[in-house]
């Protein structure tokens, strides 16, 4: 699944941005386990996810503090 762009998660609602947050926290943790027990192919994934993670956080806190376009 294609990483989304900070311009996507900026017109979503902060509801919206905390919902993707606990999405993207779960399908992290998959992840692990998958590569825990060895059944994870593509390792980049959990990279890819916990900067996901990240950049929704940070504009989550952008509009928080109402930063930002």
């Amino acid at each position: 699944m294609p990483t989304m762009k900070p311009n996507e998660i900026r017109n979503m609602t902060p509801e919206e941005i905390r919902k993707k947050v606990e999405e993207k926290k779960r399908e992290l943790m998959d992840l692990r386990f998958q590569a825990s027990i060895g059944k994870l192919s593509k390792n980049h994934l959990i990279r890819q996810t916990k900067r996901e993670i990240a950049r929704l956080l940070t504009i989550l806190r952008e509009k928080e503090l109402g930063i930002g376009g």
